[in-house]
């Protein structure tokens, strides 16, 4: 059991009545009144929460690297839409505008929160999701256009979790008039023969109904057009990566009702993949307030966002989100430009685990803050971290906690003193950022 002295005690008792965030933002003025991300220096405010271990994934882009699983995957969706415009190079940081209120996000959205988005300070944060970009690549005319960027989200720590991901946006935009309504209509008929004679079975749900209602500024007739052209659309693209050929069993697809606050009607897609049902993607009729925002009213469109990683995973079969950000040979030689090849583990390293215990501070101490806290200490060694105890003092009502820290490298063996000194880190970092007593 760790313990402190008695003058850090009197020194945390202080600090704990100040609140979390404020207790933060201390630390950060402390530390700088600027950062800099990508060359470029920003204030440092009482709403910045990035870390260094975020920022030194920045300049990384992991998909624009054609021999990385995350590369190939980007090419091979583009050469299946390869009459669209292919974007993969823009910046990271954009306003909490671009990122939620040009797309409809409600007020009191939870991806608005310190607490699950990254941000630079009040005026600018990392985007959340490639629909960041949505309004400003609609302006520019461009009908039909794939967006690629690496996306960052505040979450939790395991095999399948990660602040850093990578998305692809998909959308086709069409004018009302009655001769683009006839190209779509004729576009439609020719995907439908196309997936009539392939290996596929689609389970199917009305394009738009009162749940996935068309919106009050569309015309039903339109949007129904626009969601098939879009079905269709995603159906030929999963075939393409999923599908095998005419003796193996057919690639089973269904479409399901979603929401989200960017487009409707709104759609997620699963096929049955290896003994079970895997989602896929979202996707739907694109929100008329983005096309207002962008400065072309008088158009009609679907988009789509996918996961790279999601997809990579199950493709390659990798078992551990963490290793698409290897360096290591044994695991980047198993790849090549323009092939899906199976991951072939090259060891199973011992995992070593480490339990802390401390009273959470009078403020509300949010998980995600503490995982951002284990990977600035530790990088991509911690594979997991779970609360496994909690306690509440009967008398004076304080609350402790005790997470156990699970470290283990994809590609070497971690010596006892190497993780003790992370650990310590941890413990030092959980003292001074949260003003936390260890128990």
């Amino acid at each position: 059991m760790l313990s402190v002295t008695t003058s850090t005690r009197l020194l945390l008792r202080r600090r704990r009545h100040l609140p979390l965030a404020a207790r933060i933002r201390n630390l950060s003025r402390a530390s700088s009144t600027e950062i800099s991300i990508l060359g470029q220096k920003y204030e440092v405010d009482g709403t910045t929460n990035i870390t260094q271990s975020i920022i030194a994934k920045l300049p990384l882009r992991l998909h624009n690297q054609p021999a990385h699983p995350l590369g190939i995957l980007r090419s091979k969706i583009e050469s299946h839409f390869h009459d669209f415009v292919h974007l993969s190079s823009v910046h990271p940081v954009v306003t909490p505008a671009q990122n939620f209120d040009s797309l409809g996000f409600p007020a009191n959205h939870p991806g608005r929160s310190v607490t699950d988005s990254y941000y630079v300070n009040k005026d600018y944060m990392l985007r959340t999701h490639t629909s960041a970009h949505e309004v400003e690549t609609f302006a520019t005319g461009q009908p039909k256009w794939l967006l690629t960027a690496d996306v960052y989200r505040r979450d939790e720590i395991d095999s399948s979790h990660y602040p850093v991901f990578h998305q692809m946006e998909g959308a086709c935009v069409f004018k009302t008039d009655q001769v683009a309504i006839e190209e779509m209509k004729t576009d439609n008929a020719r995907l439908s023969r196309y997936l009539g004679q392939s290996n596929i079975v689609i389970e199917d749900i009305p394009h738009i109904s009162l749940t996935n209602p068309a919106q009050p500024t569309h015309d039903p007739a339109h949007s129904e057009l626009v969601a098939l052209n879009l079905k269709l659309s995603i159906n030929s693209l999963l075939l393409k990566l999923f599908g095998g050929g005419a003796r193996d069993a057919p690639l089973q697809v269904r479409w399901i009702e979603a929401y989200f606050p960017f487009t409707s009607p709104s759609f997620e897609v699963e096929i049955f993949y290896q003994g079970k049902w895997l989602e896929i993607l979202g996707c739907g009729v694109v929100q008329q307030l983005t096309f207002d925002n962008a400065g072309i009213p008088n158009n009609i469109g679907w988009a789509f966002g996918l996961g790279l990683e999601r997809i990579a995973m199950i493709l390659f079969g990798i078992p551990d989100i963490r290793l698409f950000w290897s360096t290591d040979p044994r695991f980047l030689s198993q790849f090549s430009e323009n092939k899906i090849t199976t991951f072939k583990p090259y060891s199973k390293y011992p995992a070593c685990f480490k339990d802390v215990s401390f009273w959470i501070p009078e403020a509300r101490l949010h998980e995600n803050d503490f995982c951002d806290l284990v990977r600035d200490a530790a990088g991509d060694l911690a594979e997991d971290v779970k609360m496994i105890d909690s306690f509440t003092h009967p008398k004076t009502n304080s609350k402790s906690v005790c997470y156990r820290i699970n470290y283990r490298s994809m590609d070497r063996s971690l010596s006892n003193e190497e993780v003790n000194n992370i650990q310590a880190k941890v413990v030092e970092q959980i003292k001074d950022k949260f003003g936390a007593e260890i128990r």
